[in-house]
């Protein structure tokens, strides 16, 4: 079933813009600090006594920003969302290639494309010397100016490239495509917007440890070590031992990508999270039914049981003790590395355990 905001004619959505997004912000100053006008990278400066914005403040401004820009263009907020969120992994993964501009949005526009790849000035916020030498800098607040470094300009410029292909949803991932020129680029953003449009918020980076911490398990970080089924390789991974039939949960809100048989991994599931990390659960002895390749999970969800699958052909089993082997993968845009998720799981089994402390001491 299409969304209303595809049914929508483009001319509509057109006389749209030319309110412009200053009087959306104008008019949203009388409402509640979360949803006040959306302070940009070229805000007046604060008094020394003010006090910085709390992670929880700043996703509220940006989902202000997102819901605006939404308003002026018809592309839903969660759209707008998933193109910033997917924007941030990218500048966490490579932080030295893209420069962070100090605003509320990871969007990072290279100055050449903005303002032209001929022009001169790469500060240029002349929209129609921008035009004249071809740049895709837009104007998204109104002020008659095209600036890289603010906020509302940046998201309006790429929502109305993306919106330029049309207003279905094909026509959005088109539109990403001529973005980005990554296939990769395309999966991500249509996921990390699935996963806003489901929960309807932005903060979504809660963990769950893959096991139960009240079963019985053990682990120690094994990252590096070699391994030799298949060819010499490192181990890219953390080992977790426990009994066969341990629930192995989901560690984060996430999308399943892959699930089936690996003859290394043997039974493995695959999650891609907000962060644009896969989460790779392998040797399991047999999957939740009710989890498919494209569903939505949630942290600590059941999605499969401690195993001891792999190193064969499918349904190899028992040539290893039980356990459950994490990995993660960082997606750079072209290409995935694996780091060490020792850390991570040490970091959520403590926490996990706090939580249970906490309830108990209530």
């Amino acid at each position: 079933m299409r969304r209303n905001w595809e049914q929508q004619p483009l001319t509509t959505i057109r006389k749209w813009a030319a309110f412009g997004l200053a009087a959306l912000m104008a008019s949203s100053a009388a409402l509640s600090p979360c949803s006040a006008a959306v302070p940009t990278a070229h805000s007046e400066a604060k008094p020394a006594s003010a006090k910085e914005p709390t992670e929880a403040e700043r996703m509220a401004q940006r989902r202000n920003i997102f819901e605006q820009t939404s308003t002026l263009t018809g592309i839903p907020w969660y759209y707008l969302a998933a193109i910033d969120q997917y924007e941030r992994t990218l500048t966490k993964a490579r932080p030295k290639a893209r420069p962070v501009s100090g605003g509320l949005l990871s969007i990072y526009i290279p100055p050449s494309r903005w303002s032209g790849a001929l022009n001169p000035d790469e500060a240029e916020t002349s929209l129609a010397a921008i035009r004249h030498f071809g740049g895709i800098g837009r104007d998204g607040d109104g002020d008659g100016k095209a600036d890289r470094l603010n906020d509302a300009d940046v998201m309006y410029t790429i929502a109305s490239h993306v919106l330029a292909h049309g207003t279905a949803t094909d026509d959005f991932a088109i539109g990403l495509w001529e973005y980005y020129r990554n296939t990769r680029a395309v999966q991500r953003v249509m996921q990390f917007s699935r996963l806003y449009d489901a929960f309807d918020r932005l903060d979504l980076f809660e963990h769950a440890f893959p096991l139960p911490v009240r079963a019985n398990y053990s682990y120690r970080s094994t990252w590096g070590a070699r391994r030799g089924w298949g060819g010499y390789r490192i181990h890219e991974g953390t080992d977790i031992f426990a009994g066969y039939g341990v629930p192995v949960r989901s560690t984060c809100y996430g999308i399943v990508e892959v699930k089936g048989w690996n003859p290394f991994g043997g039974w493995r599931i695959g999650i891609r999270d907000l962060d644009n990390v896969y989460h790779y659960y392998a040797h399991l002895s047999g999957f939740e039914r009710k989890v498919a390749v494209g569903d939505i999970v949630t942290p600590g969800q059941t999605i499969g049981w401690v195993g001891s699958s792999g190193y064969g052909k499918p349904g190899t089993s028992g040539k290893f003790p039980p356990h459950l082997h994490y990995g993660v993968y960082r997606d750079r845009g072209l290409v995935e590395w694996a780091f060490d998720p020792y850390p991570s799981l040490k970091s959520w089994e403590q926490e996990e355990w706090r939580k249970i402390r906490g309830k108990k001491n209530k």
